[in-house]
């Protein structure tokens, strides 16, 4: 039997999208209705194939969890210098970096080997360079915000120096990096972190070094979730922060509610990005 539902909102999430791709040049100009400062500065990596689920994302941010100090996108180098203008127009507090100068010199061989093979490496490698004075937040540019999403600001300013992430919904790591069963248990999703301190990536980076085989997508993951389980890092709240794909076959987004603060929009349902770009407040 054919899945009327899933299909309909497959069809409609592309429709959207090209809606608001086409769509870019002036939204990017319209004013977002936000006066809020928030003492935390926003990363995010993305791509040129990404950059209007990157614009969607970005103003959500604005809109639902304020100003930051500052929002840098870093290109991966495929952004023309269209996009990068087009970015830029966004905010005032938006700044587009490409990876390469913007990731440090000193990382170590085996990171600048991932990075140069595949996408997830330059991903690892972006996350390695995030300089980390103060609150600082790692979004991909699949992530919308909601709501909810003040929430976000009060953990910027909160004492506690812990790294906040966000639980992920499935086990999606390289397994040749665990070592034990209990690195695996509880997994941890790379696309949002909430930096209170510098991590010590040392020792699962060794892991990275030693691996007899190239590392594969899943890699930066494992390491991500290596690192900051070394470092005691702190699971976010699965209601509020979303990271969940159970909806994947019906029509309707099931778990944006007025408390939701964001929802990472994986490539099961992407489509779903866009309803709710276009129809959550």
């Amino acid at each position: 039997m054919v899945n009327i539902g899933y299909h309909a909102a497959k069809i409609q999430g592309n429709f959207l999208r090209s809606i608001y791709k086409s769509s870019l040049s002036t939204l990017v100009s319209l004013p977002i209705a936000q006066e809020r400062q928030v003492p935390i500065k926003v990363y995010a990596l993305s791509c040129e194939r990404d950059l209007p689920e990157q614009v969607a994302s970005l103003r959500s941010f604005l809109r639902n969890v304020g100003i930051p100090e500052l929002f840098t996108v870093m290109s991966d180098g495929s952004y023309t210098e269209e996009s990068i203008k087009l970015l830029r127009r966004i905010h005032p507090c938006v700044d587009v970096q490409l990876l390469t100068k913007f990731q440090r010199e000193d990382l170590p061989q085996s990171v600048y080997e991932y990075a140069s093979q595949q996408a997830m490496g330059k991903k690892l490698a972006a996350l390695m360079s995030i300089p980390i004075d103060g609150a600082t937040l790692y979004t991909d540019s699949d992530i919308l915000f909601f709501q909810g999403a003040s929430h976000l600001a009060e953990l910027a300013t909160t004492e506690s120096s812990a790294t906040y992430y966000l639980p992920d919904c499935k086990n999606s790591l390289d397994k040749r990096l665990i070592y034990a069963d209990i690195e695996q248990q509880e997994p941890i999703n790379a696309g949002f972190i909430l930096f209170k301190k510098a991590l010590d990536w040392q020792e699962p980076v060794q892991r990275l070094a030693k691996l007899p085989e190239l590392p594969n997508y899943f890699s930066e993951q494992t390491i991500v979730n290596l690192t900051i389980k070394s470092n005691r890092g702190l699971a976010l709240d699965r209601d509020k922060y979303v990271m969940n794909v159970d909806d994947q076959f019906v029509y309707p987004d099931r778990f944006v509610t007025k408390q939701t603060a964001m929802r990472h929009y994986v490539s099961d349902i992407r489509h779903k990005f866009w309803q709710s770009v276009f129809f959550h407040p």
